[in-house]
């Protein structure tokens, strides 16, 4: 089992930046795949982006590809989202999401959750 925790969310003008971290407890947080998803106002929860245990491999929407990048330390069992050049449309309140054997993807979310983080971008 693993108890997740975001924080570095807030309000940041267009085109600033933001990292958010997730902080996990949990002796096995190694070999668990990782994503960040978010939820706007009225929308749906979307896939943000993810990666795997050993951060061979990173995934990304297209939204966001080549202005968030995904990373973690396993030794310090966190995650990060360094988000570049904000928009406004990237308002959202931010989660992160973890699974012990499968890694996130845009169509399938782990069954673990944080408590989210708001992030505000005004234009």
């Amino acid at each position: 089992q693993v108890h997740l925790v975001e924080s570095g969310g807030g309000l940041v003008q267009a085109g600033g930046s933001l990292r958010l971290s997730c902080a996990a407890s949990g002796r096995t947080f190694s070999t668990y795949g990782l994503g960040w998803f978010r939820q706007a106002p009225g929308k749906e929860r979307q896939f943000v982006a993810a990666i795997t245990w050993s951060s061979e491999t990173t995934y990304y929407a297209d939204s966001v590809k080549g202005r968030f990048t995904i990373s973690r330390d396993n030794a310090k069992n966190t995650m990060y989202l360094q988000m570049n050049s904000l928009k406004p449309e990237d308002t959202a309140v931010y989660y992160c999401n973890a699974h012990p054997k499968r890694t996130p993807t845009t169509d399938w979310a782990g069954n673990y959750w944080g408590q989210g983080t708001q992030v505000t971008v005004s234009s």
